[in-house]
């Protein structure tokens, strides 16, 4: 497995990116490590204006993005065939505004810190990241730069080489598996079952929800007790 991690920022919500950043990642001698030096950080146009929600988290001008390349000129290298990401389906669906085609396996950061502290009350880039800092002071000086794709992937690696150290991985192979397994829900996330066991929820229920647009894990758990 080859990933990279990888951030993108986008017009709007759901919106086209209009900034991509990655870097490989791999583990050696067991400890996760990310390379800098191959970091791809671009800014991107886009057809619509950037909404002000948007800019406010990002902070990306429209200025900023004058004479940069059209969003659907990106794509990523045939090399890597995983993606990482704090939420990482979110930026799959971004640059899937580029190139529809992309088939890749992804790891999201996300879900394995709420598997592996799920005493937070909140999991969010920002707050795990001064969660793993031993000098807060430090760590508020990064976070200034937060919600700009190249730093954001770095803060994502930080978290999760802590991750890796919490539960023991020492591979690729073992994170994507872990990832996997705790992106699959066990208890229904929304709706009137909220927080019931899948296999608890009528069959009836479970085959109206089936019927809507759903995130591809929870279908999948639905699918397995339907």
């Amino acid at each position: 497995m080859n990933p990279i991690i990888l951030d993108t920022e986008t017009h709007t919500i759901n919106g086209f990116p209009i900034e991509v950043a990655y870097a490989p990642c791999s583990f050696e001698q067991g400890v996760l490590g990310f390379d800098q030096s191959q970091l791809f950080d671009e800014f991107f146009s886009c057809p619509e204006p950037i909404s002000y929600g948007a800019m406010a988290v990002h902070h990306i001008l429209e200025a900023d993005l004058a004479d940069k390349p059209s969003y659907d000129t990106f794509r990523l290298p045939n090399h890597f065939d995983c993606l990482i990401g704090h939420n990482i389906n979110y930026d799959i669906e971004a640059i899937k505004k580029c190139d529809p085609e992309i088939n890749v396996k992804s790891i999201c950061t996300l879900a394995l810190a709420r598997f592996a502290w799920p005493e937070l009350e909140t999991h969010t880039l920002s707050a795990l990241f001064y969660f793993v800092s031993s000098d807060k002071g430090k760590a508020r000086d990064y976070l200034r730069n937060a919600h700009s794709a190249k730093y954001d992937i770095w803060f994502t690696y930080i978290i999760l080489k802590n991750i890796c150290l919490k539960l023991g991985i020492k591979d690729m192979s073992s994170l994507h598996v872990l990832s996997e397994q705790v992106r699959t829900p066990k208890s229904m996330p929304f709706g009137k079952h909220k927080g019931i066991e899948l296999k608890k929820i009528p069959k009836d229920y479970i085959q109206w929800v089936l019927g809507q647009e759903l995130d591809p894990y929870l279908r999948k758990a639905l699918e397995a007790v339907a």
